[in-house]
């Protein structure tokens, strides 16, 4: 509970929906911005506070899918691939340094359809120096916090 109390904090959230696991669902701003947000996980399964974050942001309207984003937990080296790993589906994203994305709304759906049937999700790329980059996310809760998201900016 206190590292989604973090979150909150860290990203300025006007009105936090629900905590589910390691995955809360937030409604910021004027406007509404609603997302699901999480913090990796570190090899000994302790939270990662380096700054790395799933985000998974609600589309105006229960019926456009949610896009994806990820803020890296260090930045990634010039040119390196990013892969977001979820069960056995393999997805290439784009980015910069520190940001990763899906290229398309086709993909965003794609990777959140998975999300809601896996365990666990990993982000892989390579550091600046070459080392293995890899942000893991456990998934319990995602879905229920995707659609708390969701559902959070449908009320208006």
């Amino acid at each position: 509970m206190m590292i989604a109390l973090a979150l909150l904090t860290a990203v300025g959230v006007r009105e936090p929906l629900g905590v589910w696991q390691r995955w809360a669902a937030l409604r910021e701003g004027p406007g509404a911005r609603c997302f699901a947000i999480a913090r990796p996980l570190r090899r000994d399964g302790t939270t990662d506070r380096r700054g790395g974050y799933a985000l998974i942001a609600a589309r105006q309207g229960m019926t456009r899918a949610p896009s994806v984003r990820f803020h890296l937990s260090k930045p990634r080296g010039a040119g390196a691939p990013l892969t977001l790993v979820i069960g056995d589906r393999r997805f290439a994203l784009g980015g910069d340094g520190l940001e990763a994305r899906a290229g398309d709304a086709a993909t965003d759906r794609a990777i959140v359809g998975a999300i809601r049937g896996a365990a666990a999700m990993t982000l892989a790329t390579l550091d600046a120096a070459g080392r293995t980059l890899a942000d893991t996310y456990p998934l319990a809760g995602a879905a229920t916090a995707i659609d708390a998201a969701q559902l959070g900016c449908a009320r208006g």
